[in-house]
């Protein structure tokens, strides 16, 4: 397995155990608003994650290349339709704006853990 694969799958993992973890934390130490927040911030990142990594998979496949602004349009398309969900959950106070922001680093916490994990692996193998 090369490296790539190794961190998509370690990043895949984790983002769903940290969304989790996360999610029960705000419900069990929180108000609900925030827990909310945790919890649709989580999901609209997680689910974003896998549907780039979809995209892009199905992209880069060798028996149909895609043009390069095809992906820029499902990204763009993504990406206006989180900003619309995340606009509505804040302005019609659904959620709290911190619960929110905790619940979108889920995937950013994640793809850090991942980097930490495979330099450490780095180090101690040019350290034997």
């Amino acid at each position: 397995m090369t490296i790539q694969q190794r961190l998509l799958k370690f990043i895949t993992r984790t983002n769903w155990v940290l969304f989790f973890v996360a999610s029960i934390t705000g419900l069990i130490v929180s108000s609900p608003e925030f827990a909310k927040g945790i919890i649709f911030g989580g999901l609209i990142v997680t689910i974003n994650f896998h549907m780039l990594s979809r995209t892009l998979k199905k992209a880069l496949s060798p028996q149909k290349l895609l043009s390069h602004n095809v992906i820029l349009a499902k990204y763009y398309i993504r990406f206006i339709i989180s900003g619309l969900i995340i606009f509505v959950l804040i302005s019609k106070h659904y959620v709290e704006p911190i619960g929110l922001f905790i619940g979108l680093s889920v995937v950013v916490a994640s793809i850090t853990l991942a980097t930490m994990c495979e330099l450490k692996k780095i180090i101690f193998k040019e350290a034997i």
